[in-house]
């Protein structure tokens, strides 16, 4: 009797063998990788903002991966593909064919709107969604594109905000306007141009330098002679040093105000003592809070050990973002992403994130800033979302 007991007993053993060998399988089993891209001028003047987004980045995807994220009962693991798109419009193309051969499930970038408008158009026609952590001219969603977004909001409310500062606090009553031909300058330049005369202000002159010059000197002699109150200035932080340097050396008596990307360290650092009173009207809070926030700050400054780039949070809730339409739509389906972000209603570090039908920022929120003692300080907050 033992011995017919015997076959059946080990056969059972092999049988619960098997499906042990199978479930410790699956549980071991490596996970999907889901590649998300980014893009953003690595090098060049504006090569430490495009370092601190692709660090913000890797924070997020690190924080995603250490909750083990599970899409459509999938373990997966997130990874970030960085390239340096040296704020070139042609090698932000050739990045961006880059990305859909490597089929990345979304994208987040560029930094500039003359670099990410061309590149939207290759992600609309392969489907993929982009998150913009600081594109904001606003052809960059008016272009038919479906998955594109952006969350930061777009020029024709920054500058909006900046005209009505400059002609209703500063009470500039002659303004002098210089863009640097960049998409993003000149829209800026021309939004703003539009919000001032619809304020009754007055624009005494109206200039275009190129974006890679330094020589400001005809400019401001022209300028001197015209003796405005406010020259506002449409280009990003080296650029906008240099500027108001010269305007210094040169004696223009006027206050300068920039536009967003100014802020931060390296404007501080080039403009010295001249930096004194320059005023910016930047996308974002001034400050952020809760335990979110205190996480991220504390994770930057163990592995980085600076201060947080202004646009940094903007990157990091990219990618959350996009994870959190993963998670809703329970799939990395580029189509099923898209329009779970039509939809996404997410809590952020920067504040809280929806997008309207054309993918802007629903509720922006700005801050005033100014150099005082060489130091960037908050003037006030300014936009919808103050109450948030």
């Amino acid at each position: 009797m033992i011995k017919a007991l015997r076959r059946p007993l080990l056969l059972t053993l092999a049988l619960l063998g098997a499906v042990g060998s199978f479930m410790m399988g699956s549980a071991s089993a490596e996970p999907r990788t889901v590649l998300i891209g980014l893009a953003a001028p690595m090098s060049g003047l504006s090569g430490s903002t495009g370092v601190a987004l692709e660090r913000a980045a890797q924070l997020a995807v690190d924080d995603l991966n250490s909750g083990k994220p599970v899409i459509a009962g999938e373990p997966v693991l997130f990874k970030l593909l960085a390239q340096d798109d040296r704020a070139d419009p042609r090698t932000g193309e050739l990045i961006a064919d880059y990305f859909v051969k490597s089929k990345v499930a979304a994208v987040v970038g560029h930094w500039n709107s003359g670099v990410g408008i061309p590149a939207a158009r290759i992600y609309a026609a392969a489907g993929i969604p982009h998150v913009a952590p600081a594109v904001t001219a606003p052809a960059y969603t008016q272009q038919g594109d479906a998955s594109a977004f952006r969350i930061v909001p777009h020029d024709g409310e920054g500058a909006r905000l900046t005209a009505d500062y400059v002609v209703r606090d500063l009470k500039a009553g002659n303004i002098a306007v210089i863009d640097d031909s960049t998409v993003f300058g000149t829209t800026y330049a021309d939004e703003f141009v539009k919000s001032v005369k619809a304020l009754q202000g007055r624009v005494g002159a109206r200039y275009t330098v190129s974006s890679k010059t330094s020589d400001f000197n005809s400019i401001l002699r022209a300028i001197r002679d015209n003796d405005p109150d406010v020259v506002f200035f449409a280009g990003l932080d080296a650029q906008a040093a240099q500027l108001v340097q010269d305007m210094r050396r040169l004696q223009v008596r006027a206050r300068l105000v920039g536009i967003g990307g100014v802020v931060g360290p390296t404007f501080l650092k080039l403009a010295g003592a001249a930096g004194e009173g320059v005023s910016v009207v930047e996308p974002g809070l001034p400050s952020y809070k809760g335990p979110q926030w205190t996480h991220f700050e504390q994770a930057w400054k163990a592995r980085y050990r600076e201060a947080i780039y202004l646009y940094a949070p903007f990157a990091y809730d990219a990618v959350r973002v996009i994870a959190a339409a993963m998670r809703e739509a329970d799939s990395v389906d580029p189509a099923k992403v898209t329009a779970s972000l039509h939809r996404i209603r997410y809590k952020g570090i920067s504040g809280n994130i929806a997008f309207d039908a054309q993918g802007n920022l629903r509720d922006p929120v700005f801050t005033l800033y100014q150099v005082s003692q060489g130091r960037w300080r908050v003037i006030r907050s300014m936009g919808h979302s103050e109450k948030n």
